[in-house]
């Protein structure tokens, strides 16, 4: 009998991505009707036979694999497993053309660059012809620790006086953690801390790399916890409560991936339970839905990142990312290092597939949350003096927690420009907050484009254009400018295209790919 591994896997259904520097990645393509998510979900529960081989589960060979590459015939591997992925053709967002790069290959590394995080088993059970009969290289992680061994790190690894490194100690009543993370920490927060029933799992991002320490403490302890950060010299501290007055002989357990050092995408993101609290009208399709994480967790989400929301939505695991926002627009972009909610703006789509099963949560109903993932760094903004902000539609939720952050803590930006593109007047997220902090801040400017306006309407109509960029990106000399630009895929491309046009550099653009 085959044994089925549970990793967690982004099927070909996402509908977001970040990508730096104006890289789009993969391209959506229009689908043919009646070939959306719900309508594959509900094909592939049909009974029809989808793998050709009339339920059985076998063993492939490389060989075999490999002569099924064409259209009409189209397996791949996905971390030992094989799938007939020839019915999910046209169910594609990406199109054929990105299926047909892993035809007949072990397709795991394309995929996890394009999207790692959705569960491709629940996406694709019903496509699974069997394992491989012969390892095909993929990437493996390293075993769990079995001793408080120095951090295990994959190649290739920042020179080992870079790695970060722990310690603890103890009082009569609480138990410490610290964290050495060797360089500066960003301000805006890069630690997730998860302590639940006795299991602590503390993971820090440091750029590109995740350090992370996962035990099964030696004692019972409170369930909350206490995280203070010393950003300039990079140490972390941790505090618990312990439930009994006495002493430790150790801190407790290593389990799993305990003390390793890592790229972030090569850890598997993890997911937490939180509650519904409230649900705010933003404007007519458009809610903040306020998330509170559990006791035991404290999550920094840094400025630009975002979370993924999962749920179970006729027996298949649907995700998606969301940008957090802080709760109104006045609200500091620093949240206290215990806050425990998350503001998530969110557009309900009547059609959709994920947005209508969370309208339907009541308050108190929960939801999974993963952490932070995103490739947008502040380091490109150190120099910046004038920041450009492209949105459309909820394309503005990476940039609320960014205006903020460039007015109150990056001294250097002499201006913050959003232009801010929609249908119709109603449809403009946060318009009155936003004219309230031009109004009050001479750093801060926005101006929005209707493609639809009222006859009353005066601002800019239209679409994205060239002579529109051309009459609002200012470039003075001696001045150092940033681009970001979200929303959907098209407005995405074509505005990077006719930014690179105007002679915006890669360095220059960031795009935060929806």
């Amino acid at each position: 009998m085959l044994n089925i591994p549970t990793q967690s896997f982004p099927a070909p259904s996402s509908q977001q991505r970040i990508s730096p520097s104006g890289q789009s990645g993969r391209n959506k393509v229009a689908l043919k009707p009646g070939h959306s998510l719900m309508d594959w979900i509900r094909f592939s529960k049909s009974g029809k036979d989808l793998t050709g081989l009339r339920g059985r589960l076998i063993e492939v060979t490389q060989e075999e694999l490999q002569k099924h590459n064409t259209r009409d015939d189209c397996w791949t591997c996905i971390r030992g497993m094989v799938y007939n992925v020839t019915p999910y053709m046209d169910y594609h967002p990406g199109g054929e053309d990105e299926l047909m790069k892993a035809a007949g290959i072990d397709g795991t590394e394309l995929f996890d660059q394009v999207h790692r995080w959705v569960n491709y088993e629940s996406m694709l059970k019903e496509c699974l012809v069997g394992r491989m009969a012969t390892a095909i290289k993929t990437i493996i992680p390293p075993p769990p620790s079995t001793t408080l061994a120095p951090p295990i790190s994959v190649a290739p690894p920042p020179d080992r006086d870079a790695r970060p490194r722990y310690d603890w100690f103890q009082t009569d009543v609480s138990v410490h953690l610290v964290v050495y993370a060797k360089r500066k920490i960003p301000s805006t927060g890069c630690t997730i801390v998860d302590l639940e029933a006795g299991v602590l799992r503390l993971e820090v991002l440091l750029g590109k790399m995740s350090y992370m320490i996962h035990l099964r403490l030696a004692e019972e302890v409170e369930e909350n916890v206490a995280v203070h950060t010393a950003f300039s010299v990079g140490k972390i501290q941790v505090s618990i409560r312990k439930q009994a007055k006495r002493k430790w002989t150790s801190l407790g357990q290593p389990l799993e991936f305990h003390n390793t050092f890592l790229r972030k995408k090569d850890r598997a993101l993890y997911h937490r339970d939180c509650v519904l609290v409230s649900k705010t009208e933003v404007n007519h399709n458009t809610h903040v839905f306020r998330l509170q994480l559990p006791r035991g967790t404290v999550m920094h989400v840094p400025v630009g990142k975002h979370v993924y929301l999962k749920a179970l939505i006729q027996d298949t695991e649907v995700v998606r990312p969301y940008t957090p926002v802080d709760q109104n627009l006045a609200a500091a972009s620093n949240n206290s290092s215990q806050e425990s909610d998350l503001y998530l703006m969110i557009k309900v789509y009547p059609d959709g597939v994920f947005t209508p099963h969370l309208n339907s949560l009541h308050i108190g109903d929960h939801i999974s949350v993963s952490g932070p993932d995103g490739t947008f760094s502040l380091r490109p903004l150190r120099d910046v003096t004038y920041l450009y902000l492209l949105a459309a539609g909820t394309g503005f939720t990476p940039m609320a927690r960014l205006i903020r952050l460039a007015l109150q803590d990056i001294d250097t930006i002499r201006k913050t420009k959003l232009l801010f593109f929609n249908r119709r007047d109603e449809d403009i997220l946060w318009r009155c907050e936003l004219d309230e902090l031009a109004a009050n801040n001479e750093r801060f400017q926005v101006e929005y484009v209707l493609s639809e306006p009222c006859e009353s309407w005066t601002g800019r109509k239209g679409r994205v254009d060239e002579s529109m960029l051309k009459d609002f990106l200012d470039r003075p000399d001696g001045s150092k400018c940033y681009v970001c630009v979200c929303g959907p895929t098209a407005f995405t491309e074509l505005t990077i295209g006719l930014l690179k046009q105007q002679g915006f550099s890669e360095e220059e653009l960031h795009a935060f790919q929806g």
